[in-house]
């Protein structure tokens, strides 16, 4: 930040009383090609060390991003896989594009524990920004180890003899978005938890091949008891699969809730309590 008659010792221009002053600073010269290097040898690194992982996320809205943070900070190998660019799911746009979210008094808490800030509107109704809800949730992702994979869609599940989810199919979404026929590659997990929203993909998947998971579809907009069911249907839907969020919802054909996101981060803080339960025994 620039102040009269301060000078700048970080940047080429320097700002005095009334006047700008240029000076010449050396540089480095920048090699394009290690800049290649760099983000492919880092990246291809990380890929590689995290195609065996303890808990795979499949989708980075609210639900899955509060699980990955608690799940990571235990110590475990967590990875978000999102098919979008971004993370933050349907949060970002708030209501309807206004970037604010309420939260309900059950879940103030965790918007606490986030560092999110919010203030009261009535009794029992809380308000926060939608952009630093997602920017807090996900800055607490990374702080606890969370590795995130974007662009990437999930298209099949792997599925061994002993009937447990074994690991995740995955292609470039852009791939997906396409139409082309090209082979997907494969990642090993411990556990997956599908927080893929409305659409719930990975129950889907399985749905597609087994019978014993069922998506029936989420209700009509009730936010009282959509909410207030969540945690109920906030479980493991299929051996090694842990249904959370709105994906949750959808599969029990609960209501939908709109921008009331409280049920979104209670939920995804019990599934990884159910993930850390059975791995960090």
């Amino acid at each position: 930040m620039f102040t009269h008659g301060v000078k700048s010792v970080t940047g080429s221009l320097l700002i005095g009383r009334g006047k700008r002053y240029v000076t010449r600073v050396n540089r480095m010269e920048l090699d394009e090609r290690v800049i290649t290097e760099a983000i492919l040898a880092s990246q291809m690194e990380t890929f590689i060390s995290y195609t065996d992982m303890d808990v795979a996320v499949v989708g980075g809205g609210p639900a899955g991003l509060a699980a990955a943070a608690f799940i990571a900070e235990k110590g475990l190998k967590v990875a978000v896989i999102e098919k979008k660019l971004s993370v933050g799911g349907g949060m970002w746009g708030g209501g309807m594009m206004f970037p604010r979210i309420v939260v309900q008094e059950e879940a103030l808490r965790l918007l606490d524990r986030f560092g999110i800030r919010s203030s009261p509107y009535k009794e029992g109704y809380y308000v926060a920004s939608s952009v630093e809800a997602v920017a807090k949730l996900t800055a607490a992702a990374c702080d606890a180890g969370v590795e995130f994979f974007t662009l990437i869609s999930v298209e099949d599940v792997m599925v061994r003899e002993d009937g447990r989810l074994a690991g995740l199919v995955i292609n470039w979404s852009p791939v997906s978005m396409a139409g082309l026929h090209v082979d997907p590659l494969t990642v090993a997990c411990r556990y997956a938890i599908d927080s893929t929203g409305h659409d719930a993909v990975v129950a889907r998947l399985v749905e597609k091949k087994s019978n014993a998971v069922r998506v029936k579809g989420e209700s009509f907009m009730w936010a009282h008891v959509a909410e207030s069911n969540i945690i109920s249907h906030t479980r493991e839907i299929f051996p090694g699969l842990i249904a959370a969020g709105m994906s949750a919802n959808a599969i029990a054909g609960e209501h939908r809730m709109g921008p009331v996101f409280g049920g979104m981060l209670l939920s995804g803080e019990h599934a990884a309590s159910l993930v850390i339960r059975e791995l960090c025994r």
